[in-house]
């Protein structure tokens, strides 16, 4: 996962990017960069760590203009290294522009071996830079039903042609002189938002909490397979690709992911995670005394969870703000860390108390035992461990950091395995039907479960 922003129209440019990515700093922590044009130049300003580590107030006044992207990374295909850090940046014959990717395509080892054969140089490892390439490199014309805008018309089609040759996700802000343009690919995999400010400013964004930061209206989603151009001449769409009739939206983005207070696939996500607990517990009645979230993550769908069953809410497990998400930490012995330091129990609440504790989802099984050991310390009468979600058993190529099936715990152990593993009275899934049930509850449909099922969209 990773998130990212874009403005146009905007003289405090860095700056409302800087506020838009701090609110997607949920989407990725390793590193943040912000690409700003004047109307001539693009600057860039790139760094380890969170957003406001990386950028200063010197920094963001110095990067001067009234256009910007923006992004903050959480590493899958190329791993976590400092040339990845985005925006890219490339110019070639066309001119400059930099470019900032949500997402992973699933074809670019291939794609890279060839341009590599051809003699391109790449200077990372992400499978953005396969973009930066394929642009630079296209010569096809443009489809002949697609008629382009007179600025469109020496850079559109590189891009068109891009577009033909990847496979998988991505959600792309792609910044030039004079233009912002935003892509999402044809099954529409990774969420991306339009929206418009009171002074006339447009935004681009991975969720609509980075709009509301900067105090933008949102107008709609960018669709699956479209191109979306911003300029002084306006914003125009073209649809330069066949794409399914049903498209794939990650539903781990409901899950997981997503803030809740965002608005992602045209849907709240807070009551998608309500109704996941709600669906949740018609599935599967606990005889117990109160219902315990995993915070933050599993608060919403223990809500779902405590109202459908009647069993009250307790915060028996207080979480440590200032530390950050244990799933996306890139090396394992850091998530350990972070489940120590990032939740301690309620004794009073615990105490002699039989439990439903309620998370998202059980990926690697880690975090689960260590929050089960500490509520049995903490005196624990029983604990009935219930995840939002079913057993993810497959990795995601889509942009999710779970590339092998050995570091699935579902994916090499049953069902009581696992149970036993985390040393809970019982385990029990969201069922697959009831995921989609509840995800489908406010006219969504068309899902990427591939996760759950295996059942990959593209490969």
């Amino acid at each position: 996962m990773c998130g990212v922003f874009g403005v146009f129209n905007n003289t405090s440019a860095s700056h409302m990017t800087f506020l838009g990515l701090h609110a997607l700093q949920h989407r990725g922590q390793e590193s943040a960069g912000i690409a700003v044009s004047d109307g001539y130049d693009i600057n860039l300003k790139l760094g380890e760590g969170l957003v406001t580590k990386v950028f200063k107030e010197k920094d963001l006044n110095e990067l001067k203009g009234d256009i910007a992207i923006g992004h903050v990374r959480y590493s899958t295909a190329g791993g976590s290294d400092p040339k990845n850090i985005q925006p890219l940046f490339a110019h070639f014959y066309g001119g400059s522009f930099a470019i900032a990717h949500n997402g992973n395509l699933t074809n670019a080892t291939e794609i890279r071996e060839q341009l590599e054969k051809e003699g391109a140089i790449f200077r990372s490892t992400a499978d953005t830079e396969v973009f930066i390439h394929l642009i630079a490199k296209e010569k096809e014309p443009p489809p002949s039903h697609i008629m382009l805008h007179k600025n469109d018309r020496d850079f559109l089609p590189l891009i068109f042609g891009a577009m033909k040759k990847v496979r998988g996700a991505y959600s792309l802000v792609i910044l030039r002189e004079k233009q912002l343009i935003a892509i999402r690919d044809p099954f529409g995999f990774r969420p991306l938002v339009l929206g418009k400010n009171r002074s006339g400013s447009f935004f681009i964004a991975s969720e609509t909490c980075a709009l509301d930061i900067v105090d933008a209206e949102y107008l709609r989603d960018i669709k699956p397979g479209e191109v979306l151009v911003i300029d002084d001449a306006g914003l125009r769409s073209y649809f330069p690709l066949s794409y399914p009739e049903e498209p794939k939206k990650c539903i781990f983005e409901f899950v997981y992911f997503a803030r809740p207070d965002s608005l992602i696939f045209q849907d709240w996500v807070y009551e998608i995670r309500k109704e996941m607990g709600r669906t949740l517990a018609r599935e599967y009645k606990v005889d117990a005394d109160c219902v315990v979230p995993v915070l933050d993550s599993g608060l919403l769908a223990a809500k779902g969870y405590s109202e459908e069953s009647g069993i009250p809410l307790e915060i028996g497990l207080i979480r440590n703000h200032y530390v950050g998400r244990s799933f996306i930490q890139p090396k394992q012995e850091i998530r350990d860390l972070s489940v120590r330091l990032k939740l301690n129990p309620v004794r009073q609440v615990v105490e002699g108390k039989r439990i439903v504790v309620i998370d998202d989802s059980l990926v690697r099984g880690t975090t689960s035992k260590k929050i089960v050991n500490m509520l049995r310390k903490a005196g624990a009468k029983e604990i009935h461990f219930l995840l939002s979600s079913p057993p993810v058993i497959s990795p995601c190529y889509y942009g999710i950091d779970t590339p092998t099936k050995e570091e699935l715990i579902a994916a090499n152990k049953t069902i009581e395995e696992i149970r036993e593993y985390i040393g809970a009275d019982s385990l029990y899934y969201l069922s697959l039907e009831g995921m989609i049930e509840a995800a489908n509850k406010h006219r969504q449909k068309g899902f990427c479960t591939a996760c759950f099922t295996g059942d990959y969209p593209v490969l």
